[in-house]
């Protein structure tokens, strides 16, 4: 059985991910991040996993060098923050149109300028339409159950893409939390070896990433689209799979007070416990509120969602991103 621990979110989630077996690690540090490429470049210098670290010079070529590394057929694992992730942003599509199931796990924080290393969202909504399934963490123990779950997604047969998990900057990765950490044997009964779909070996060659003329690549959009569109179903599969064996239930859109609901508050990431104190609090007064905590960002629930603001009349949409010019931020 796993072990109840008080643990640094960002120390967990490089931790979660060695429970994982993953075979290549290539990060390059960014604050609020950093403490996750630390520590699994000490995991790998420990020997505590058959895997190889990758010092990079920077986001750009961590991600190439985890293109690469997945695409010999290794279960690759790398993270990033902020303007790591918009360093990354020109690989990232090709990550998902070479259907490689990378993981990545992201300390989200505000994008320049002004500099600003404190959290929002901006970094990954930059990055919302690359074909990355994207889950987002309340708190440190959903950021070490997605960790493993993402890479249980983004393998399966039916979905192939890569998957990041999204932690709030600071207000996860430095807090240190009580995690139950499963064991080894869990995991491993929970996520089979990676077995790839196509490999790159010099004995059979395949070629990957080639030119896509204006028909190919209409086709490879489309293909990619409709992948992570239908990719929930296997989200629904594994998070109730999770359920089953640890007990902890994960869903698309997670509610909290809202059966009789008039008004229900709307956020995602850590947001969502303090979100709940606030809930409680008009309760007392005698406002009928809830809260609805969007856990599955990419492909969007709508149908969850449709479902779940049933009933309600007022929707408090929290979005921690601008979107300049445009009729409100990207949540809304």
């Amino acid at each position: 059985m796993g072990k109840r621990v008080g643990m640094e979110v960002a120390i967990a989630s490089a931790e979660a991910a060695a429970l994982c077996r993953f075979d290549v690690a290539a990060v390059y540090p960014i604050t609020p991040q950093s403490h996750v490429a630390e520590h699994l470049s000490d995991i790998v210098n420990d020997g505590r996993v058959d895997a190889s670290f990758m010092t990079v010079e920077s986001e750009h070529s961590a991600m190439s060098a985890a293109i690469g590394a997945s695409a010999t057929g290794s279960r690759v694992v790398t993270a990033t923050s902020s303007q790591g992730l918009l360093y990354m942003s020109e690989v990232l599509p090709i990550a998902s149109a070479m259907r490689l199931p990378i993981v990545m796990i992201i300390a989200n924080r505000a994008v320049s300028g002004p500099i600003n290393i404190w959290n929002d969202h901006s970094d990954i909504m930059l990055q919302r339409d690359t074909g990355w399934i994207s889950f987002f963490a309340e708190n440190g123990q959903e950021v070490v159950d997605m960790t493993i779950q993402a890479f249980k997604v983004g393998e399966d047969r039916r979905v192939m893409l890569p998957v990041n998990v999204n932690m709030d900057g600071f207000q996860l990765t430095h807090v240190v939390e009580p995690i139950i950490m499963p064991d080894q044997e869990e995991v491993d009964r929970f996520l089979p070896a990676y077995l790839p779909y196509a490999t790159l070996h010099p004995d059979r060659p395949v070629s990957m990433g080639t030119l896509g003329m204006p028909d190919i690549y209409t086709e490879s959009q489309k293909s990619k689209d409709e992948a992570i569109v239908h990719s929930i179903g296997v989200i629904r599969e594994v998070w109730k799979e999770w359920e089953a064996q640890f007990g902890r239930k994960y869903e698309p859109i997670g509610s909290y007070r809202t059966e009789d609901a008039d008004v229900a508050l709307v956020t995602m990431g850590s947001m969502g416990e303090t979100a709940e104190i606030a809930v409680d609090e008009l309760r007392k007064q005698g406002v009928k509120a809830g809260l609805l905590k969007i856990k599955l960002w990419r492909p969007f629930p709508f149908d969850d969602l449709k479902k779940a603001v049933q009933g309600i009349r007022v929707l408090a949409v929290t979005d921690r991103a601008v979107s300049f010019g445009g009729p409100g931020g990207p949540v809304f």
